[in-house]
């Protein structure tokens, strides 16, 4: 990579690491560290959630599962608006009003303490798995291409990140969130125009050959538990996943609580509830336009230039052969999308069809290729995350290029940060406050936040050095969420039955886990946003049984 873009790498981790830690100011005190004070304004507690979730997964996963899927991922936030929607009237002006520090602490109010225990082990697992995994997402691409260790991948993105939400905090993770997300959406915008400009043909004709190849199909109205992305498993179930993500998920609820009054923090979840959705199909689009763009111009038939050599070197004659076949592929969908592009009638027909029977026939060649490049016994190999690396480092010009990949590390850092920052607060206030020191002082508790701060960005940056086989990375966060949601977002709508018990609770609680654990196992065809409804519903259905007073239980 030339110098001029590693100069914007390093120019803008040392720029991002520093404004973090100058924004240390007033978090001498647990409420300024892991609230800041209740003072951030609603626009930047929105901008922060956003870019919370908008991480390097998202600019390496979701562009990338555009271009080899299409449009028909950003079915599966149809649920956003809904679930903020109801959120703004129930939980979120209920948990800002009860001050708590943490969603859990209202747990024990409502129920006991086994149950506020057991909720917040639950999501620091779900949390810690998933912040590795956000952290893998560029780690494995750049220690894949620039030929590094991954260890050494995992410290460039994790070590920044977690010295400025040490000494910081949750301000200095806002702050630092806004400049971020300015940096992603000029990034992917950039990234658009370049794409526009370097397909050779109209952008109305690029458009005509992604929906030929089926890459702008977003609907899919068959109703079915076994395909990851219809309609009906964004609005029903994604609904139940994004209800617990934003009402029960301390990444989230955090920054809710950071907001000066009820207002503004109603104020900052329309952010998301109006944007997300945009925002997704923005990020999607650059993956469909790579793929036009790969149609007029020869992809490789490994992505991940390391997955490439290996293949050359183990079997040369058949890495040959493929390869033949593969360029074979190529220039019959190549000529089928010239002659689309400038058809009409009949002949449009006929070229919609020879396109689609070429694209077909790449992807069964590089299916096989992937098929061979698999270890016997091992999962079988995917290259989805690395389509638009090799894309932004073989096509962009000289500093987009840098600017790209900040981008990418900035997303990063913004996910990672919340995370860490909602681990940490989780881990002092529901568990070592609540059953260590409960008499300590500020002092003392800002040192163990620091320190748990610390620890868990070494766990993620463990986690992502073992995350790096797990097929497409987006989908891995949120199958990592989805094991949990559901039964999370079960106890807290116990919370508002009336007359329901902590054993309720508590044991809802474990059958709810229990229950997806075994669908996943038994029925491993089910997609994974239907986790979200099954171990909500169980966890409800199970709570009431058990939670009725022995009057209600003998009527």
């Amino acid at each position: 990579m030339h110098w001029i873009n590693w100069a914007i790498v390093l120019g803008y981790l040392a720029y991002i690491s520093i404004d973090g830690i100058r924004r240390a100011k007033g978090t001498k005190k647990l409420e300024g560290y892991f609230l800041g004070n209740r003072s951030l304004p609603w626009w930047v507690v929105g901008l922060s959630v956003m870019a919370t979730q908008l991480s390097a997964i998202t600019m390496i996963g979701t562009t990338g599962q555009g271009a080899n899927d299409g449009m028909r991922f950003v079915q599966f936030y149809f649920g956003l608006p809904v679930a903020l929607v109801i959120l703004g009237v129930t939980l979120v002006p209920f948990l800002h009003r009860a001050k708590v520090y943490t969603a859990y602490e209202f747990l024990e109010r409502r129920f006991d303490a086994r149950t506020r225990s057991l909720t917040s082990l639950l999501f620091l697992l779900s949390r810690g798995l998933a912040c590795g995994t956000i952290i893998a997402a560029p780690a494995v691409v750049f220690s894949s291409i620039f030929g590094w260790p991954v260890v050494w991948s995992v410290a460039l993105i994790g070590a920044p990140t977690v010295l400025y939400t040490m000494i910081g905090g949750v301000q200095a993770v806002a702050w630092t969130d806004v400049k971020q997300m300015v940096l992603v959406i000029t990034a992917i915008v950039a990234v658009i125009i370049v794409l526009l400009v370097r397909i050779p043909v109209s952008p109305d004709d690029a458009l005509r050959i992604a929906g030929a190849a089926g890459r702008l199909d977003i609907f899919d109205f068959e109703f079915t538990l076994t395909k990851q992305y219809t309609f009906w498993s964004g609005i029903i179930g994604g609904t139940f996943l994004m209800l617990s993500y934003f009402g029960t998920d301390q990444s989230q609820v955090q920054r809710y609580l950071t907001a000066k009054s009820v207002d503004e923090a109603r104020s900052s979840h329309l952010i998301s509830a109006y944007w997300k959705i945009p925002l997704q199909a923005l990020v999607l689009l650059v993956g469909v336009l790579v793929f036009v763009f790969y149609v007029f111009t020869p992809p490789p038939l490994y992505y991940n230039p390391a997955q490439a050599e290996r293949m050359r070197a183990v079997d040369p004659v058949a890495y040959a052969a493929t390869t033949q076949r593969y360029d074979v592929a190529l220039a019959q969908r190549a000529d089928a999308a010239r002659a689309l592009a400038g058809a009409s009638g009949a002949g449009e027909a006929a070229a919609r069809q020879a396109l689609r029977d070429g694209d077909r026939e790449v992807a069964a060649v590089r299916a096989d290729a992937m098929k061979a490049a698999t270890v016997p016994g091992a999962k079988s190999v995917a290259d989805v995350n690395y389509i638009i690396p090799h894309f932004v480092l073989t096509e962009l010009p000289i500093g987009l290029t840098g600017i790209f990949i900040a981008a990418v590390i900035a997303a990063a850092m913004s996910a990672v940060a919340g995370e860490l920052a909602s681990l940490s607060s989780t881990t002092v206030i529901d568990l070592y406050r609540r059953w260590v020191r409960p008499e300590a002082d500020d002092a003392h508790f800002l040192k163990v936040s620091r320190a748990a701060t610390g620890a868990w960005g070494v766990f993620a940056c463990v986690v992502a050095t073992f995350a790096a086989d797990l097929g497409s990375l987006i989908e891995v966060v949120n199958r990592f969420g989805s094991y949990f949601y559901g039964s999370i977002l079960g106890v807290f709508l116990l919370a508002m039955i009336p007359r329901t018990r902590g054993s309720g609770a508590f044991y809802g609680l474990i059958a709810g886990m229990a229950t997806v654990g075994a669908v996943n196992y038994w029925a491993p065809s089910v997609a994974f946003l239907w986790f979200n409804v099954i171990g909500a519903v169980t966890v409800v259905l199970v709570g009431v049984m058990f939670g009725r007073t022995p009057r209600e239980a003998a009527v």
